[in-house]
């Protein structure tokens, strides 16, 4: 059992399935009570009444009040994991990119406005951001997911070096494939690039409670993330000149 977790007042947003559910089940299992959000009402009521938690359906941007509500006053743990996985070049439709921009961005911040104000009275508090190795390094074929959740780890990270001196707890997660429907979603791209080192959902929530533990920001599901995270930030240019022969490689295979 992970002692910060125990009878900590959790919200899991996206819940409903894949990532948000796996989450959703660990910390209940780790003794947390948890607030399962999702759009579809009946997928979290499913998850909810499994793991005996609390739906709280809707929109991930306009929970956090009924969420802390259902959980007699006290948010503990939140964890921003609701996202589009969008697909496009940067002629995706102005609407494409801006729900993108709303759900894997400005979600997150909302969440914090309204949770940052009690977490830095008491001085504690912890905000889980499901960001994507997409948001350290880029994804092909998918503009707008990849350009958002850059945005996504960005405002984790400032989070976490703006607040932490004051109890914060901040942790980005950054997956590559995940067996999801969003990874099935990703067509191609996703097949090429993610399928074939794809780990479980389970595999992301394990990961998670390790960061935890050790108190690390940043949470890496996949560990060589980290070393093209390095190339990229070492060498931009031969980095962007591997990343273009994958490129070529999808274009010719469709």
């Amino acid at each position: 059992m992970v002692e910060a977790v125990q009878g900590a007042g959790v919200v899991v947003t996206g819940a409903g399935g894949g990532i948000g559910a796996a989450l959703a089940r660990r910390f209940a299992a780790e003794g947390a009570r948890v607030v399962v959000n999702d759009l579809d009402a009946g997928k979290a009521k499913a998850v909810a009444d499994e793991i005996g938690g609390v739906a709280v359906p809707g929109d991930a941007s306009a929970i956090v009040s009924e969420a802390r509500d259902a959980l007699g006053g006290t948010i503990d743990v939140y964890c921003a994991n609701a996202g589009l996985g969008s697909g496009g070049t940067e002629a995706a439709d102005e609407e494409v990119w801006a729900r993108a921009w709303d759900v894997n961005v400005m979600a997150h911040v909302r969440a914090a406005r309204e949770l940052l104000p009690a977490w830095l009275e008491r001085g504690s508090g912890r905000f889980v951001s499901t960001v994507s190795a997409a948001g350290l390094l880029t994804m092909i074929g998918a503009a707008p997911y990849s350009v958002t959740k850059h945005g996504a780890y960005a405002f984790a990270e400032w989070l976490s070096l703006t607040y932490r001196h004051r109890g914060l707890k901040v942790h980005a997660i950054c997956p590559q494939g995940v067996r999801t429907d969003m990874l099935t979603a990703s067509g191609t791209a996703g097949d090429l690039v993610l399928a074939p080192t794809a780990i479980d959902p389970e595999d992301v929530a394990d990961a998670l409670f390790k960061g935890i533990e050790e108190d690390r920001f940043l949470i890496l599901p996949h560990p060589e993330a980290a070393v093209y995270y390095q190339a990229r930030a070492t060498d931009p240019d031969r980095w962007l000149t591997s990343m273009n022969h994958i490129q070529q490689k999808w274009e010719a295979g469709r």
